[in-house]
């Protein structure tokens, strides 16, 4: 059981058919009032409670909080398994996934599936969703995008890697010493490995690629936010397909 409290999270998890609800109101404020009539519009009871309730329940509220079984992307029924993906592909050419290997800042997990939804990406996968507790920080960093990208959670991503290499897609990590990234192919079924803050992509992952690409730059720093290279390679990928 959880609780969303961002007004886009809010509405994006109403919109996609993954809230039971009821909506706890304690400031009708607008804002507010727009999701109390979008809960009506999908059956979602709505219940008037006090500041104090909703500061118990849900810290981070501004008047208002949507009960959830789960605050994580699955109970918006947007989970899926690898062979179903795979197995739901048929002979389409251009698919995209995005592997996240350790991403454990919510609000970097939350950012780039927000990337995910605005470039079309086909499915996301992930290790066991190890920051699930952080549900609600990233429901608002994603602006609701947790409730709409396909998910699917792995125990072992190198095995997930392998079948959708054996489903014909070619597999690129991200590192920054890999071949700049426009210079790439990306063109078809293509999975991109993001790697965790300080950490990189792990070895097995590593070799299971069948390139690196980077995004070149002339900054002091050595490389972007994880967060904000996704956002640039996913965009790139985009472009090419465009």
């Amino acid at each position: 059981m959880g609780y969303l409290s961002g007004f886009h999270a809010i509405e994006e998890r109403i919109k996609s058919g993954g809230a039971a609800g009821p909506l706890l109101v304690a400031k009708a404020g607008p804002r507010a009032r727009e999701l109390v009539a979008l809960a009506g519009e999908h059956k979602i009871q709505v219940n008037r409670t006090g500041t104090h309730e909703l500061d118990r329940l849900a810290p981070d509220h501004r008047g208002i909080a949507l009960q959830v079984e789960d605050a994580a992307a699955g109970a918006a029924g947007n989970d899926v398994s690898i062979e179903d993906f795979i197995a739901g592909l048929g002979d389409k050419a251009d698919v995209l996934a995005v592997v996240l290997d350790e991403i454990t800042d919510p609000h970097n997990y939350g950012a780039i599936l927000r990337s995910c939804d605005q470039f079309g990406v086909d499915l996301v996968i992930t290790r066991n969703r190890r920051i699930a507790k952080h549900a609600e920080v990233i429901a608002q960093t994603s602006a609701g995008a947790v409730s709409w990208v396909p998910a699917a959670e792995v125990a072992n991503l190198p095995r997930a890697v392998l079948d959708l290499k054996e489903a014909g897609f070619w597999v690129y990590g991200a590192n920054m010493a890999g071949e700049a990234v426009y210079d790439k192919d990306l063109r078809g079924r293509v999975a991109l490995i993001l790697g965790g803050e300080g950490t990189g992509i792990s070895r097995l992952l590593r070799e299971n690629c069948d390139g690196m690409v980077a995004i070149p730059g002339k900054g002091r720093l050595d490389s972007l936010n994880v967060s904000v290279a996704a956002g640039v390679l996913l965009y790139e990928v985009q472009r090419q397909r465009s």
